[in-house]
Formats: structure tokens, C-alpha cells, sequence
């Protein structure tokens, strides 16, 4: 992996951090090898970009199987190669609700970002909270984070119980109107059932949830979950795990805890974002069209040939870049109101307020210190 473009972090137990770094050699010199002889994962990537899915895979499948998940999570944790963005932020821990508020030294929205970190509902290691940390730079947003409770120690529905202690405790101070509520992943799941909890609480919505590649179904759904493991650092059979451990025995009804299942009109408006191959791009898509025809405020981008979670490659991929710059311009959009905000190149479905507007503005993205 090229040391010009990626750093590597460490954690953990010394065996477990060499042994996550003799597997990244090995999966890059196996990557370069095959480019040698013209055989590419995907032929859009470039060598970094496969190199970090498989290695991320690998990671996952070596958290998802150990015979403890506390030492699963170490494993998992071991050893993160992230890109050389400069994310200038300062970080202030809470303790009642437990978390963490994450604030850019360049504020430049009046949004707050609740931000509910993926990880399967099962991790949340370094490369979560880097990821939070660059949205909030990205946005120029202050960002609360929960440290919500993880599976499978604590199943269903512990998270969504945590969720909602985190809303009631942003918006003390934050007026409803001006949080932007945003989940990655199995955060995205959790967001999604934010807003439905917050509608039968009867309290106010935020002003915009953004899903970044949110599960919106936890049962086995589209020919994606299994048919894009080829290309994906999430395998379908780690959603299925992941959906055991947030209900085991099924002691919820799938429908009760699967966003897919319920109506969002009359709530927040959606902003979704997915890679084209990524395992749940299919479920994403089906919640997008059911919202749709629930008349739902919703629109969905979906990035040709990118995985799951493809916008931490931030300015190294012109996919993520365009994203994360998209994400920004629904935030200025919906709490600031600098611009409008609807469909862009990579929109495949748009409904209600976003239906409306006209093409989206292009903001700026603001060059970053290296």
C-alpha cells in the first residue's frame, strides 16, 4: 500500500497488530500481483481502494469470529490504514448521555449533527470515529456521537433506547429545527428508527436524516446482499450475523425493527446515499421506492462501482469526494438555507420537497492541509 497516501494506526495487543500487518502486506502484494497480469476486482478501482476493501474485509471476519467479541473488537481495531486528510477537529467527551462531541476549529453551519456510528451495531473502533470526524470537518458542523451500547451484550432494543436519550439530550440546547440527524451503515438503521420512535414519542423531527449506505432491512433482501460480496468489505453472511446479535431467536418481528417496513411521510425528509456495489445497495434502493410511493420526502444517490462506506476515501476518490461534498450541500440546504438541494449527477430516485427544487447548487470544497 502506497506510504504516500495512507498512514498506518495501530491498537491493541502486539500479536494481534502484527498479525493484521503481515495480512495487509499480503493482501496488497497479492493485489499488485494480479494488476501485473491485468486481472483487476473492479476495473474502475485503483489498487488502494482494493487493498482497503479486502484488507477491511479481512478485519471484519477476523472481529466477527473470534471466540470472544471483546477480543474481537481488538482484532478488528488492530490496525487501521487511513488516508493523509487533516480532519481539524477537537474532541470533548460526555458522560450522561455517554459520548463524545466532535467540533471543527472552522464552524461554519448553524447545524448540529446527531451522529450514530455503524460498526454492524457490534464495533465502534478508530476508523467509526474517524469517520464521524470527517463528516463534521466536511460539513463545518459540531457533531454529538453516542457511545451507544453494542451487540451482542446488549441486543434490541437497547440502541434505539439510546438513540433517543441522545436526542432528548442534543436538542436541550439545539433547537429541533436545526439538528441534522445522520447514521452509516447500521447507524443509518439506527437513525431511520430514530424517526419513527421521535413521531410515536410524539416530539419534534429534525430537520434532515441522512443515511450514508444504511441497513434498512434486517432480514436477507435483493440479489445484491449476497451477489456483491465479490466487491464488498460487508459480506452478506456478516448481515446475517449482525441481525442474530441484534435480535437473537428473533424475539422482534423483522418488520417491527426494519425501516423498509415503515412509512416515513409526514417525517423528516431522507437524504440517502450507496455504492452501486455494495451488498445492501438493493435493500437501500427498495426503502428508497417504498418511501416513494408512501409519499415520503426522499432522495437516494447511488455511486457507480463503489463499495460500502466508499466516502472515507475523501479527496483520493473523486466518488467521495463528490459525496461528502454532497452531504454538505444538503446540510446548507435544510438547516442554514443558503441553497437549495435536489438531484445531482448520481440520483437515481427523488420525492416531495426534494422533487421540487431546482438542479442543486455546487459548493466549494474547501482544499484541506496535507
Amino acid at each position: 500500500m502506497s506510504l504516500i497516501k495512507f498512514k498506518l494506526e495501530f491498537s491493541g495487543p502486539f500479536l494481534m497488530r502484527l498479525s493484521s500487518l503481515l495480512a495487509l502486506g499480503k493482501i496488497g502484494a497479492m493485489v499488485y500481483a494480479r494488476r501485473a497480469f491485468g486481472r483487476r476486482l473492479e476495473p474502475t478501482w485503483d489498487a488502494e481502494l482494493e487493498i482497503a476493501v479486502l484488507f477491511f474485509r479481512r478485519q471484519f471476519t477476523k472481529g466477527m469470529t473470534h471466540s470472544k467479541i471483546t477480543k474481537g473488537r481488538q482484532a478488528f481495531d488492530s490496525l487501521l490504514s487511513e488516508t493523509k486528510d487533516v480532519y481539524d477537529v477537537t474532541v470533548e467527551s460526555c458522560d450522561q448521555p455517554k459520548g463524545h462531541w466532535i467540533i471543527p476549529k472552522k464552524i461554519r453551519s448553524n447545524a448540529t449533527l446527531l451522529y450514530l456510528h455503524g460498526g454492524g451495531y457490534t464495533f465502534y473502533g478508530a476508523v467509526n470515529k474517524r469517520f464521524i470526524a470527517m463528516v463534521a470537518h466536511h460539513c463545518g458542523a459540531r457533531a454529538f456521537a453516542p457511545d451507544y451500547r453494542l451487540t451482542p451484550e446488549h441486543p434490541h432494543p437497547a440502541q434505539a433506547e439510546d438513540a433517543l436519550a441522545a436526542w432528548r439530550y442534543v436538542t436541550t440546547f439545539t433547537p429541533p429545527e436545526n439538528v441534522v440527524l445522520v447514521g452509516d451503515s447500521a447507524g443509518g438503521h439506527m437513525a431511520l428508527t430514530l424517526l419513527q420512535n421521535l413521531k410515536k414519542e410524539g416530539l419534534p423531527q429534525p430537520a434532515l436524516c441522512i443515511g450514508l449506505c444504511p441497513w434498512t432491512d434486517v432480514g436477507e433482501r435483493g440479489a445484491s446482499l449476497y451477489g456483491n460480496n465479490r466487491w464488498d468489505l460487508i459480506q452478506g453472511w456478516m448481515m446475517k450475523q449482525f441481525s442474530e446479535w441484534l435480535n437473537p431467536g428473533g424475539r422482534f418481528d423483522r418488520a417491527e425493527i426494519s425501516p423498509i417496513a415503515h412509512n416515513y411521510k409526514g417525517l423528516a425528509p431522507i437524504y440517502l446515499q450507496a455504492g452501486h456495489r455494495e451488498v445492501m445497495c438493493d435493500m437501500i434502493s427498495d426503502f428508497a421506492q417504498k418511501q416513494v410511493e408512501h409519499g415520503a420526502d426522499v432522495l437516494l444517490d447511488v455511486w457507480p462501482h463503489m463499495p460500502h462506506e466508499f466516502q472515507a476515501f475523501d479527496l483520493l476518490n473523486p466518488s467521495a469526494t463528490d459525496a461528502l461534498e454532497r452531504i454538505g450541500l444538503a446540510i446548507d440546504a435544510f438547516v442554514d438555507k443558503k441553497m437549495v438541494f435536489a438531484r445531482g449527477p448520481n440520483t437515481v430516485l427523488e420525492h416531495g420537497v426534494f422533487s421540487t427544487q431546482p438542479k442543486a447548487q455546487v459548493r466549494q470544497v474547501e482544499a484541506k492541509a496535507n
